[in-house]
């Protein structure tokens, strides 16, 4: 089973960002960008892969324990980035920190339950909004766009794990469909 582990906003906050983005596909170009439907919309913490059968309740009690570990903490969506011209995101606000920390917990959790991980880079909290279609795309627009905006911040309570199922119909632009397994409260939250 391919799974990620991530902080997913609520219905509220997905709605103002659905306003913005509606504004954004509006500009000049939008349609040469692969757009991410708002049922995909997260805040990846870690991705794990295809996760074997057997390591599933180890990965299961490690991101207990981290999410027990993680005080719930507030964030909102504030403006946007890109990586390149690749991909286009909104960013976050708020608790930076631990949301870097509980993205450290949760790649530790993966290792520790027998994960073979990527090599750790800085966690930059992001939610991809589309990617580009064709190298002659320019983000900086999108990007500018997004420069104002912000979402009423919303207090973050859990992580959740998410299969992530490939597309298998070869139409060409379909999206992976994302299915939440499992939400893991965080310290003091329920």
């Amino acid at each position: 089973m391919r799974l990620f582990v991530a902080v997913i906003p609520p219905a509220g906050v997905l709605d103002e960002l659905a306003a913005e983005v509606r504004e954004l596909k509006q500009l000049p170009g939008a349609d040469g960008l692969g757009w991410t439907e708002r049922a995909g919309w997260h805040f990846t913490l870690a991705f794990l892969g295809d996760v074997p059968e057997e390591i599933r309740p180890e990965l299961r009690e490690r991101l207990t324990r981290a999410a027990h570990r993680t005080a719930p903490f507030r964030l909102a969506l504030r403006g946007g980035g890109r990586f390149g011209d690749r991909a286009l995101w909104a960013g976050a606000d708020g608790e930076l920190d631990v949301i870097r920390r509980l993205a450290e917990r949760a790649e530790a959790a993966a290792r520790k339950a027998g994960l073979a991980m990527d090599d750790h880079r800085r966690y930059t909290p992001h939610l991809t909004l589309a990617r580009s279609r064709a190298a002659t795309v320019d983000l900086r627009p999108y990007v500018e766009a997004l420069a104002g905006f912000a979402s009423e911040p919303w207090t973050v309570g859990d992580l959740a794990l998410v299969h992530s199922r490939l597309p298998r119909s070869g139409v060409p632009g379909e999206r992976p469909r994302y299915e939440e397994v499992e939400r893991r409260p965080l310290g003091g939250a329920g």
